[in-house]
């Protein structure tokens, strides 16, 4: 079985996000024998640049799953553009009003009379307004929770599970929102930091990543999805949080995972030092002092990168004594594949290099 699996770049200046497409089976047959999937859609540009790309690379009009794995607008916005574009066999997404009385209420006024953020506003709306997409092209919706997967077993949602997923919902929700849109001392003061931030040392075995960092509610509640190719085995995290991160690291541990056993591994949240601990990765990717690289990582970040945010030094370097090689989009499209039909106009992207000092501290 052959896979092939594409991080188209989003963006064009410093904002970033996720544009995913993928396809696995016999690549050389028939469009029968193959599964395509797209995992996030970037902004409404990068929808466009995700069907062209469908067109031309998968040789198709249909895309059989269509995975929105959160609300945030640089991961959703496109797939409005997917959804009326292409032959969409179904929809994985979340239903937020079908687990909570106050977005229930909420949407009824396009969120307008929510204690919400503007950016929460934003973002649920994009989720309504693409439902109501998929309804009116009768593609049908599966919430994507733990356990739910292809009928070949390729592809799974290792999380989060309908309890967890509800249990971040109550951080969501109107009655909490209008006190997670004002600035926490603890928010000015990590801003405070990073305005201050000097370079420290790493070596292979000296890490200064932690495990405290700490994400949205909203992140945590990303669609972390495995593939499973004759026994590779894939891991898409989105812009999960360490949290997120350990529970489904806890549901492949149950069923027998290696540490360093993942094939390839996205990195979650462009690569933000507060997604990821050095204990998580442990479980993911194995211990630290790799000196083989064996495996890739790709990261999803913005073209320009002014306040070198995404990714993080130490987030890379983390990756890099695990063994992982991480890639960077940066405007273009990354390509990872295996028993693939070749393509003469794409060349081998260079991996991030190990940097020898990073920031002590910083807003990734």
């Amino acid at each position: 079985m052959g896979y092939e699996i594409d991080f188209l770049p989003v963006g064009d200046g410093s904002s970033g996000g996720d544009a995913i497409a993928l396809r696995y089976g016999n690549l050389y047959g028939q469009r029968s024998e193959q599964t395509v999937i797209v995992i996030d859609g970037g902004y409404t540009d990068d929808g466009e640049a995700l069907v062209d790309h469908i067109r031309r690379y998968y040789g198709t009009e249909q895309v059989d799953i269509v995975v929105s794995t959160h609300t945030d607008q640089d991961h959703i916005t496109g797939l409005e553009v997917v959804l009326e574009k292409m032959q969409v066999g179904s929809l994985l997404m979340h239903l937020p009003w079908n687990h909570s009385g106050e977005l229930t209420e909420a949407r009824k006024a396009a969120f307008k009379s929510a204690a919400l953020s503007e950016s929460l506003e934003k973002s649920f709306q994009a989720a309504s307004d693409l439902q109501t997409i998929a309804e009116r092209r009768g593609v049908p919706i599966v919430e994507p929770f733990q356990g739910v997967a292809t009928s070949d077993g390729v592809f799974r949602v290792l999380g989060p599970s309908l309890a967890y997923y509800e249990q971040l919902l109550k951080e969501i929700a109107p009655s909490s929102a209008a006190r997670q849109s004002r600035p926490s001392i603890q928010e000015l003061l990590r801003k405070m930091a990073a305005a201050a931030a000097k370079l420290v040392p790493e070596t292979l075995t000296l890490e200064t990543l932690r495990d405290d960092g700490e994400t949205s509610a909203t992140n945590n509640s990303s669609v972390i999805s495995l593939l499973t190719f004759d026994g590779q085995q894939l891991l898409l995290t989105s812009d999960a949080g360490i949290p997120a991160l350990e529970l489904a690291a806890a549901v492949l541990e149950a069923e027998g995972f290696q540490p360093g056993g993942l094939r390839f591994v996205q990195v979650p949240h462009h690569g933000s030092r507060r997604n990821v601990g050095p204990s998580v990765l442990n479980r993911l990717l194995g211990p630290k002092g790799q000196t083989t690289r064996h495996s890739t990582a790709f990261a999803s970040v913005p073209k320009k990168n002014p306040e070198h945010k995404h990714p993080a030094k130490k987030v890379t370097n983390a990756f890099h004594r695990r063994g992982y090689n991480v890639h960077l989009t940066q405007g273009a499209t990354l390509w990872h594949h295996r028993d693939a039909p070749a393509r003469d106009d794409y060349s081998a992207s260079t991996p991030v290099p190990f940097h020898e000092v990073v920031e002590e501290d910083g807003d990734a």
